[in-house]
């Protein structure tokens, strides 16, 4: 897998140099030359830990989740009083971690933010389908909360046991939604697990539009080295025929495609927080990504704690792009949305992007990858099973490594990627 992503890696920027990521911080971060940012807030607490999720989390305890709000609160000024004024952000994001766990200080941590930020496309928080309640949501929505996403995995119970969780009350599932409204529910489900058929799936997504969702997300099981999941992946040529069936389906049904994972039935309706330019995060393992650097903050809470009681950013790593390397990474994660605009990669970077990749655009069009018109490239179905492909290798040569030693070591001296 690594001589995949180091070979795409190389030929794309141009360069033999890895990615390097070095134990350095920057007391001043430079988010407020950023245009389109938006922000993300991580919470790590969970009362049970399932074996196949690979987020930053430990298990819930009220004291230490408490001191650990405490400490988020006095990162967001901490960092949020270098630009004067109040910044213009498009949208914050809640992740963990169950951040329903902390649901009694999502408002003081969203009134914190909102000191500093102009939140312009709502606020999203991720849930427990065991946090469906209306006493739960009707907090959320009194702090600001807009839209939600809820882990379902599968409503069957067959993939439940196999992921090592409990079977889903659908009926308060669906009656808590219908109480209170919010403009986005997105239900989440995992594809390409062992076994798993089209009207497996089929089954999911219907049902999840039919208890209150406006938005789905079918994201691939992808086996991480440091999980304890028991879980083989799906074979390649069983996941492309199942990814491109469901999708078809949702095409059929006139839901609007998203993002490669993503579909909604209202075209209002949206739940990413990874298609964004730039974007400042807060909380444990929290990334922050601007137009020179990338950050991530460290995986230890009480390290987490002590780093922001001295009053120092919590940044564990930091990469400083060369300029092919930000290119990559712009392309890559913008790509995720299934699209990319010739425009938008000039008014970033200030080059036409033909200029930097023009051959490789072509040659995508010769493999049936994309479809080129008025200046925008978009995924064919094909190029969206490979760009997932090419997705699961960067994650585990990539995103696995890393995260599997920020795990052990709250500050690594240097990870190269």
């Amino acid at each position: 897998m690594g001589v995949i992503t180091n070979l795409t890696r190389m030929w794309f920027t141009r360069t033999i140099q890895p990615f390097t990521f070095k134990r350095e911080y920057d007391r001043l971060l430079p988010f407020a030359e950023c245009e389109n940012l938006g922000l993300y807030v991580h919470i790590p607490f969970c009362k049970s830990i399932c074996n196949f999720c690979p987020y930053c989390k430990v298990p819930y305890s009220a004291p230490l989740c408490n001191r650990y709000i405490d400490a988020l609160i006095q990162e967001i000024h901490l960092i949020g009083r270098q630009h004067k004024g109040r910044k213009k952000v498009t949208s914050l994001y809640f992740g963990g971690g169950t951040p329903a766990l902390a649901a009694n200080r999502i408002k003081e941590i969203v009134s914190a933010l909102n000191e500093h930020f102009i939140i312009t496309e709502g606020i999203g928080l991720e849930l427990h389908p065991d946090n469906v309640r209306v006493e739960l949501l009707q907090t959320l929505k009194d702090a600001g909360v807009t839209k939600i996403s809820i882990g379902v995995q599968s409503f069957s119970d067959k993939y439940q046991k196999l992921l090592g969780r409990k079977k889903i009350d659908t009926a308060a599932l669906a009656a808590a939604l219908a109480a209170v409204p919010f403009e986005t529910v997105s239900m989440d489900f995992i594809f390409a697990l062992p076994g798993q058929r089209y009207n497996d799936l089929k089954s999911d997504i219907d049902l999840a539009f039919s208890f209150g969702a406006n938005h789905i997300a079918i994201y691939p099981f992808i086996d991480f080295t440091f999980t304890e999941s028991p879980v083989s992946a799906m074979p390649k040529k069983e996941k492309r025929a199942l990814l491109d069936a469901i999708t078809n389906y949702c095409f059929k049904k006139g839901y609007s495609r998203n993002s490669i994972w993503t579909f909604s039935s209202e075209a209002a309706s949206n739940y990413s927080s990874m298609t964004r330019d730039n974007f400042l995060g807060f909380g444990c393992s929290a990334t922050s990504l601007f137009k020179r650097q990338f950050k991530i903050n460290t995986f230890d809470p009480d390290a987490y704690c002590k780093r922001i009681h001295s009053r120092k950013p919590a940044t564990s790593l930091t990469l400083r792009f060369t300029r092919r390397q930000r290119m990559i990474y712009w392309l890559f994660w913008t790509a995720y949305s299934t699209k990319v605009r010739a425009a938008d990669f000039q008014t970033f970077f200030g080059v036409p992007l033909k200029k930097m990749y023009g051959f490789e655009l072509w040659l995508a069009k010769q493999f049936g990858f994309l479809t080129e018109h008025k200046g925008s490239y978009e995924m064919t179905l094909k190029g969206a099973f490979y760009y997932h492909y090419y997705e699961n290798f960067y994650t585990l040569s990539y995103i696995d490594k890393m995260w599997g030693i920020m795990r052990k070591e709250a500050f690594p001296k240097e990870i190269k990627l």
